[in-house]
């Protein structure tokens, strides 16, 4: 039971991840209608930004600097590259934005190398948040931090223990997850984007300077992916095809939580975290549940490897399955509302 406990809780903390990723290319969308196909390269960038400065500044610092160049850097690229080409449709858009992944791919290797960097969880975010402990006769068990060595080794009783990175993680998604819901619907600045987006004739004419915003709009997301990169860089692996590897998954989880929708982006971001934690350690395939329910097995060349396959084996393409089965029967998403 603990261990289940505690894999819910991965489950959580990845899906927040991946909704700090997702949520920016989210924002730039729906209020530009700008997808980004170089999002990522964003991502990898705050995770480089963060190592280069942690051996300078301290991690702390870096958390909040890094974001801010890659801020920076996006807006730029709005200004002089994609407000070039957005008068011409989306198709040079996503070619620019393509083309810049490339860019940044290879500028990262001639920087810092094409191996991985030695990028860690600061010390003072090391170790255990909590302790889950099956004691036998007495049930499940909290511990704070690494618990009780010696309740652990005793004969019958087993612990998980849960990262106090992973945490941390989750605890800076949900307050950027608040602090973006705040500034877009509480505040004269959203109201700003929000006319923008909808009106922007009328938004120009009240004084408010339009492409401004939208270059605000657009670094803003890409500081969000950096944000992530700060994140999520020393808790996996920081390395140059670091984008490659999750640039897949986010457009996934942007369509299965619809076009345009940051409440559908966290609900899909939840959703595909909990599904991949989870079915890692499923280890069941058809050929099992058949043989348990007493059905024959013997079956043909071409279907018995099929049959043999275990959802763990399968966990790594479940969310584009997930992806499928949504634009079959909810082209617009979970809750996505954008009609284009």
């Amino acid at each position: 039971m603990e261990t289940f406990f505690v894999f819910a809780l991965n489950g959580l903390s990845y899906g927040l991840l991946l909704f700090m990723l997702s949520s920016g290319l989210t924002l730039i969308f729906s209020m530009m209608g700008v997808l980004n196909f170089a999002h990522t390269s964003f991502y990898m960038l705050g995770a480089y930004f963060a190592y280069a400065l942690t051996g300078s500044i301290g991690f702390f610092p870096a958390l909040i600097a890094a974001p801010l160049l890659v801020g920076a850097l996006g807006a730029a690229f709005e200004r002089y590259c994609v407000r070039k080409v957005h008068p011409y449709g989306h198709v040079p858009e996503l070619l620019i934005t393509f083309g810049l992944s490339y860019v940044v791919l290879e500028v990262v290797r001639l920087i810092w190398g094409p191996a991985n960097v030695d990028y860690r969880v600061p010390e003072a975010l090391s170790g255990s948040l909590f302790t889950l402990a099956n004691v036998q006769g007495q049930g499940l068990s909290w511990f704070a931090g690494a618990g009780d060595a010696a309740i652990c080794a005793a004969v019958g009783n087993s612990c998980t223990q849960f990262p106090l990175y992973r945490g941390f993680m989750a605890l800076v998604a949900l307050a950027m997850l608040v602090a973006l819901w705040l500034l877009l619907t509480r505040t004269r600045i959203g109201l700003i984007i929000q006319a923008a987006l909808t009106h922007p004739e009328m938004t120009q004419s009240l004084g408010h300077n339009v492409p401004r915003v939208m270059m605000g709009v657009f670094g803003g997301g890409c500081a969000l992916a950096g944000l992530a990169g700060v994140i999520g860089g020393n808790a996996f692996v920081t390395e140059p095809n670091m984008a490659a590897s999750v640039g897949a998954i986010i457009f996934v989880v942007v369509v299965v939580g619809g076009m345009g929708s940051l409440a559908g982006a966290f609900l899909a971001s939840i959703l595909i975290g909990l599904i991949q934690t989870f079915a890692v350690v499923i280890d069941v395939s058809p050929l099992t549940v058949m043989a348990q329910l007493g059905s024959p097995v013997e079956y043909g060349h071409w279907a018995y490897p099929i049959l043999k396959i275990s959802v763990s084996q399968m966990a790594p393409i479940l969310p584009y399955l997930l992806l499928v089965l949504i634009l079959i029967f909810r082209p617009k998403g979970l809750l996505g509302t954008r009609e284009e």
